[in-house]
């Protein structure tokens, strides 16, 4: 198993490190590293000193394209909104109307502007 011949390998670096003092650490530790560079190259098929692949450019903030969640909380919003309503005004009248929609206002806003801002 591979994770077993690491494991010697740096069981192996170790006991030199000990053996051989501090003054050889950086090419013990250069060794050990271009060995576990080799495996994983050989396993992944990669040359050892490939160069790493370029990073995806980031969507810059504030736009939201692929991004659906902001349509499906307004519609969750409204859709919640409409029982909210009846519920409220039955039970304390017009003022707590505008409390519930203002909270349903104030997560939407939320929302757009985590979003805006690259959240």
């Amino acid at each position: 198993m591979a994770t077993d011949e690491m494991r010697k390998d740096l069981g192996a670096a170790i006991a030199a490190r000990q053996e051989l003092g501090a003054d050889y650490e950086p090419e013990i530790i250069d060794g050990f590293l271009e060995k576990l560079d080799a495996r994983a190259a050989a396993r992944y098929g990669q040359p050892v000193n490939a160069p790493l692949p370029a990073a995806q450019p980031q969507q810059p903030p504030g736009k939201p394209d692929g991004d659906p969640g902001g349509l499906a909380l307004a519609i969750v919003s409204v859709v919640a909104g409409i029982p909210i309503t009846a519920i409220a005004a039955n039970m304390e009248g017009t003022i707590a109307v505008i409390i519930c929609w203002g909270g349903l206002v104030g997560v939407n806003l939320a929302r757009s502007i985590s979003r805006f801002m690259g959240r």
